[in-house]
């Protein structure tokens, strides 16, 4: 199977999880084909926006990220994140992302479901 770009749905989500501003979501994979997950997408956070604090139970979320810097929130402080980076939380851990800078953040983000 081969999925092209101009078949991904893309949508933009305002204030997600309580956060500012919007998020766009690329869907890279449709949940539907997803056999252990229930998110791949394409994510893009301009300046000033952010997805706000929300924990993962019984699920865990992956942020790789692809341009930009951002600051992840988590149970033991704010860390700054750039390209190549990966973010993991899970087993009932909260986190929050956030665009302080100038340009766009963009990451891919997979939810996989523990077993």
């Amino acid at each position: 199977m081969i999925i092209k770009e101009k078949d991904m749905k893309k949508t933009e989500s305002v204030a997600l999880r309580g956060g500012e501003k919007s998020v766009i979501f690329q869907e890279v994979v449709n949940p539907e084909y997803l056999l252990h997950g229930r998110l791949f997408s394409s994510l893009t956070l301009v300046p000033g926006s952010s997805i706000g604090p929300h924990t993962h139970s019984k699920e865990v979320e992956y942020y790789y990220i692809l341009e930009g810097e951002g600051i992840v929130t988590e149970k033991d402080g704010e860390k700054t994140v750039n390209a190549g980076d990966v973010v993991i939380t899970g087993w009932d851990n909260s986190h929050a992302i956030r665009n302080d800078g100038t340009k766009d953040l963009k990451f891919l983000a997979v939810i996989l479901l523990e077993k």
